[in-house]
């Protein structure tokens, strides 16, 4: 079975390849490729994937996975176009690491693909910094996905993300497609317009988060059900079953156990009473705007300008060599974890992150079970983004939320669940209808869908501040000129 990976230079890529390797099921993935517009990038993941694979063999592992001139070297330095393999251009190192080749070809990488992964990031982390500063300039959150950031992301984004859902559409139309590009809800809906109930969105936060929960309860994380229920970056835990018992009341009514991880130190006990649920962390922005714009104005760098200096320091070191790839991208990814929504925490007063909350929900993990249940029709469910359907009366049937759903061969359906509270409701229908403003303004080439978009932002206060920043953002990113006033 062929995985194709869009965005395979990116830095988190080395997670699903991990989580590939430990899978010995029958019909599991046996090729991959790589696909990216950087071939220096791709070369710096195909060292790291290399070096994975002999480590998963017993072939000297990631300490003795050397610099130029030895064994891992040349080997994971393929071209656009050719195999990236463990042992070089031959292949996968054992009978069971899927070969990997690379390929900056869009065309080529799409052709005979079971499984698309899209993890593409239009504008680098070059873009997400200057989408933050931006915003930030204007006293709003520039944050990737929420706010003003997410908005623009997002009109760089659906464009180019359509054009690949129809290139799909015409060289794989039976694939598969899993979608990690954000923002993550939106950008699903848009390519759904293309491929339908074929593309689907998937994220860590809602799988971290009833993991955290559960562990919180002193409960087995795989054994219990998790009420979850939004749009991407924009849901809430309301409940978690253990044996068909709801244990958030007693969680809700533990101070100790609520605040013993990370989002109940973020919200903190009393607000997360109030609210009944435990909201993704991604709320903090939207229940705690005034402090989180203060803290991201206060700190030294933006998180987008920090990941931007960070990888592009893990990439020019292997471009250099000098130090062996796995070891150097393990270290770069804990530094990763270990500061993740830094600003907030300091917003909160909570300090540095917990042991146990620096392990994520594990994407590689959602997306491997995902192509399992539709591959081999090993039925799960999931926490995904699908078309609503019926499920949320209150969105039409093509909107994208995220919610559990059963998967098996015939994709990903999503289940009944309880109505949202008025206050949820609110806020799911207003950045619904700003993600159809972006995506009116990406298919009609509209200036004023895009102010639109950005006006109607629950945190974007003024439409006054709604057209300075489109302004302010096309003359940032040239790839936003088809917005035309």
């Amino acid at each position: 079975m062929k995985l194709t990976i869009l965005g395979g230079g990116g830095f988190r890529v080395p997670l699903v390849y991990r989580a590939l390797l430990g899978d010995r099921g029958e019909g599991r993935v046996t090729q991959v490729t790589l696909h990216d517009l950087d071939s220096g990038r791709l070369s710096a993941i195909g060292q790291v994937l290399a070096e994975q694979a002999d480590e998963a063999a017993g072939i000297g592992g990631a300490a003795g996975a050397g610099g130029p001139g030895d064994d891992a070297g040349p080997r994971s330095a393929a071209g656009p176009g050719r195999t990236a393999g463990p042992r070089g251009a031959t292949g996968p190192s054992g009978p069971d690491a899927p070969e990997v080749t690379v390929t900056t070809d869009l065309d080529t990488a799409l052709k005979g693909a079971d499984f698309v992964f899209s993890a593409i990031r239009v504008g680098g982390l070059e873009g997400r910094a200057a989408d933050e500063r931006t915003a930030l300039a204007e006293g709003v959150l520039g944050q990737e996905t929420v706010g003003a950031g997410g908005v623009a992301y997002g009109l760089r984004t659906v464009p180019v993300a359509t054009r690949i859902a129809r290139r799909i559409a015409e060289l794989a139309p039976d694939a598969w497609v899993i979608n990690f590009t954000n923002p993550a809800g939106l950008v699903t809906e848009a390519m759904s317009r293309v491929l339908g109930d074929r593309v689907i969105g998937i994220c860590d936060s809602p799988v971290g988060l009833g993991r955290r929960v559960a562990r919180a309860l002193g409960a087995d994380p795989d054994r219990a059900w998790i009420d979850y229920v939004g749009l991407n970056h924009l849901g809430w835990l309301r409940g978690l079953r253990i044996d068909g018992r709801d244990e958030l009341p007693r969680l809700l009514a533990d101070s100790d156990a609520l605040t013993s991880f990370e989002e109940g130190r973020l919200f903190g006990a009393e607000w997360l009473r109030s609210l009944g649920a435990i909201p993704n962390e991604y709320l903090h922005y939207y229940y705690f705007t005034r402090e989180a714009v203060e803290a991201a104005r206060a700190a030294e760098r933006t998180r987008g300008a920090f990941l931007r200096d960070q990888q592009g320091h893990f990439y020019e070191r292997m471009e250099h060599g000098g130090e062996p790839a796995l070891r150097a991208w393990d270290r770069t990814r804990a530094e990763r974890e270990a500061t993740y929504m830094a600003e907030n925490r300091e917003a909160a007063g909570i300090g540095e992150r917990d042991a146990c909350d620096l392990e994520s929900g594990g994407y590689e993990q959602v997306a491997l079970a995902l192509m399992r249940a539709i591959a081999g029709n090993e039925r799960t469910t999931l926490i995904l983004n699908v078309r609503n359907g019926t499920t949320l009366p209150v969105l039409d049937a093509d909107a994208v939320i995220e919610v559990p759903c059963s998967v098996d061969a015939d994709g990903a359906h999503p289940l009944s669940v309880s109505p949202l509270p008025l206050h949820a409701t609110g806020l799911v229908c207003a950045v619904k209808a700003v993600e159809r403003e972006v995506m009116a303004a990406a298919e009609g080439h509209s200036y004023a869908a895009a102010v639109g978009a950005f006006a109607l932002h629950p945190l974007v206060d003024s439409a006054h501040v709604a057209r300075r920043l489109l302004d302010a953002y096309r003359a940032e990113h040239p790839g936003l000129a088809y917005l035309r006033p």
